[in-house]
């Protein structure tokens, strides 16, 4: 199962070997000055956002890959019934949400990040959705 790692200024999503070939995707890697909000989705199928885009997506079982929507892309590793980590990034990176499934304890994982993070929005615990075209 993928990791959320600090390393040095960055933030790594670690991908096993396996989840890179079903990525087709290496792993992440952002700054964490990117790191813009951390949240923690109880159920795994609401961190999905827009439709499946370069991965492998098995209903119920796995989804690892990219996924768009028009407001961009995000990346996901998530397996059905488990806690996910959800970054949401700054723009300028390829990414605007991290959607992962942690083996470790998702709440100690997420309050590490919000820690680490320079420029972390605690402004709200809910994650954002994703901006509807026309809105102001």
């Amino acid at each position: 199962m993928a990791r959320i790692i600090v390393d040095g200024d960055d933030l790594v999503v670690r991908l096993r070997w396996w989840e890179k070939a079903a990525a087709r995707h290496g792993d992440v890697r952002v700054p964490l000055d990117a790191v813009r909000r951390v949240t923690v989705e109880p159920d795994w199928w609401r961190a999905l956002r827009g439709d499946a885009r370069r991965g492998l997506w098995i209903p119920g079982t796995l989804c690892v890959g990219t996924r768009g929507h028009h407001g961009g892309q995000d990346f996901a590793v998530v397996r059905p019934g488990a806690p996910v980590v959800c970054v949401a990034l700054r723009s300028g990176v390829p990414f605007g949400l991290l959607a992962v499934s942690v083996p470790d304890d998702v709440d100690a994982t997420a309050r590490g990040l919000r820690r680490l993070a320079p420029r972390i929005d605690s402004s709200t615990c809910a994650r954002e959705a994703i901006p509807v075209p026309g809105e102001i």
